[in-house]
């Protein structure tokens, strides 16, 4: 099984920590944060990475150097323009698609998340439905919502300002939050026609409104913390001292 990490972005949210180094090189319990992001795909048993870097490309380069991929085989996708989480993957859409018969799933991962959601649930979870692309979400407070429909496929979203846009119509729908770890087919590279910078989002309910099935794996009871901000470092760190995530 492969995976990718989305690690390219500037990592604004967590200035002054990203003044001299690119997020994925901030540190939580005295390790970075792309450490624990491939500890983590390894303990699952992914061996295949490839990481998409852009802010401070060669010092994300140069610490794989050093560490020795971590004893993984790790491809980079150098962006010299960022091309957001949709522009991001299809530029290394190559990687899962260069092994023939290769069919099966592929993680998608945000360096900037931590979390003990059970991937391997979580694939079996995506296989079993069928599913084109399952998203892990929750149900937390945050500024913009993907909703689902009664089946726990997606059906629309709202943006910050709490404007609606739906793709499929469903009555009731309900709005969850996502996670950043998507398990997706790899049958859906080839779907994907947008271009340049663009979000992963904007290509699921694209896909959404075309039939396919984009669905929702529910992940409230596992630990999870959007590391975007230094506040949340400070927690995860304190989180990891007292053992209530594994780093």
């Amino acid at each position: 099984m492969k995976a990718m990490i989305l690690a390219a972005g500037l990592g604004t949210r967590l200035r002054p920590l990203t003044d001299d180094r690119p997020k994925a090189l901030v540190e939580v319990g005295g390790k970075t944060l792309l450490e624990i992001t491939l500890r983590r795909l390894a303990s699952f048993g992914i061996r295949d990475v490839i990481v998409n870097v852009h802010h401070f490309a060669d010092l994300v380069i140069e610490f794989l150097k050093e560490k020795d991929n971590f004893g993984m085989r790790v491809e980079i996708s150098r962006e010299e323009l960022l091309l957001d989480t949709g522009g991001g993957l299809k530029k290394a859409a190559w990687f899962f698609l260069d092994a023939p018969g290769s069919d099966g799933p592929f993680i998608l991962h945000n360096v900037d998340v931590i979390s003990t959601i059970d991937l391997t649930q979580m694939v079996r979870f995506h296989q079993e439905h069928g599913s084109l692309s399952t998203l892990a979400v929750r149900e937390r407070k945050t500024s913009r919502y993907l909703l689902f429909d009664d089946t726990d496929q997606l059906c629309g979203r709202t943006d910050a300002a709490g404007t609606i846009e739906m793709v499929r119509q469903s009555r009731p729908a309900q709005p969850y939050a996502f996670c950043g770890i998507h398990v997706i087919s790899p049958r859906m590279l080839t779907m994907i026609s947008e271009e340049n910078a663009f979000s992963i989002i904007a290509t699921y309910l694209r896909l959404a409104r075309e039939g396919e099935k984009v669905m929702a794996f529910h992940a409230d009871g596992p630990y999870w913390l959007d590391l975007g901000k230094p506040e949340n470092v400070a927690q995860a760190t304190r989180d990891a001292a007292l053992q209530v995530v594994p780093i």
